[in-house]
């Protein structure tokens, strides 16, 4: 490991729904309090799951002050990270009713600062916003990006629709405007099923099939012109793995010559859009473990800089003590660790007071 490494995706666990009371108008903590709401959490990482934590990892007490010193501990010290960006995984996008959501949302956000931000300066965090009103959506993002150490806008792979629909696009007005990449997340708001053919039995169907709901959004993103209408927004992938974009890619590419005339907007390859706009992160890595088979990865991809150092702690994505691929060059590991990030995220290489 190079030190100071950027970790691209760490995951800071709300301790549970009252924690957002401080951070909530008295009217939604009554709502809570008066329906008996339980926990808003999904089954993408089912508590007791091999994959759910790393071993080891999971968090203290159940506090506070427990989960910040697991994170300093387990999560920065160990890889002698220099930044970290939490994604906050809690349930926003179950939410039907729409103010609710927006108001989960923005408590979420205000406890990230309070709560972790102000209290590690090596932590940033991504802006946790309810899709299903891009409106009010984008009216969090433009209060949150006053704050510097907000780096990124988190969405989820699986929603109520095709990311690049004009739906969303407000959301990525406000995203482009202030400089943040959009962070798509695995994970579902559950309100559909999970597989292009109805809903699977097994975790383990559903986990497979967050790949294909990623290559999806990606060939969405590009089909409906989200890159054209926005130029400088760039889109992360998160926990998407890697091995699958270049066939995407070829095979996107395929029918784009064919079919160009009813995507008029799309003005160049598939393949030179996303590798101006589209990064992915590191783990779950999928490549096969000799050093010769990533190589031929990378060439396929035709650059170095779509990866994004990430651990995913404290989930199980890799076995032993190094998140890294084996035999990578100083100058691969440079770029992967430090150069990408700082190139895709440009709050990072902000000094905050």
């Amino acid at each position: 490991m190079i030190p100071g490494a950027i970790d691209c995706d760490i995951h800071p666990a709300l301790p549970g729904l009252k924690a957002l009371y401080p951070y909530l108008p008295e009217i939604w903590r009554d709502l809570f309090q008066d329906q008996a709401m339980h926990e808003l959490v999904s089954n993408s990482y089912p508590p007791a799951a091999p994959l759910a934590f790393r071993p080891g990892s999971q968090p203290g007490n159940g506090s506070q002050a427990a989960q910040l010193a697991d994170l300093r501990s387990q999560a920065l010290d160990t890889w002698g990270t220099g930044l970290a960006i939490c994604n906050c995984l809690y349930g926003v996008q179950l939410v039907f009713n729409e103010d609710l959501a927006a108001a989960i949302a923005r408590a979420i956000n205000d406890w990230l600062a309070r709560e972790l931000l102000d209290h590690e300066p090596r932590l940033r965090a991504s802006i946790v916003v309810a899709p299903q009103n891009p409106g009010l959506a984008a009216e969090e993002i433009e209060r949150c990006a006053e704050d510097r150490r907000f780096v990124q806008v988190l969405m989820l792979v699986m929603g109520d629709m095709p990311l690049g629909r004009r739906f969303y696009w407000p959301i990525y007005a406000a995203a482009e405007r202030h400089g943040l990449p959009i962070g798509v997340h695995a994970g579902s708001s559950y309100h559909n099923p999970t597989t292009p053919t109805g809903w699977p039995s097994y975790h383990s169907e559903e986990y497979v099939n967050q790949a294909q709901a990623f290559q999806t959004q990606l060939g969405s993103l590009v089909c409906e012109g989200v890159f054209k209408k926005f130029p400088s927004l760039r889109v992360v992938l998160i926990e998407s793995g890697v091995t699958w974009l270049p066939a995407t890619l070829w095979r996107l590419a395929k029918f784009w010559r064919g079919l160009r005339r009813e995507v008029p907007w799309v003005d160049r390859t598939p393949a030179e859009l996303v590798r101006e706009h589209v990064r992915l992160t590191l783990q779950p890595f999928d490549a096969p473990p000799r050093p010769e088979q990533f190589e031929r990865l990378w060439e396929h991809l035709g650059s170095d800089e779509w990866l994004l150092f990430s651990t995913d702690y404290p989930h199980r994505q890799f076995d032993g003590d190094s998140p890294l691929p084996p035999g990578l060059s100083p100058a691969a590991m440079q770029k992967i660790l430090i150069d990408n990030a700082r190139a895709t995220y440009p709050r990072l290489v902000e000094a905050i007071p």
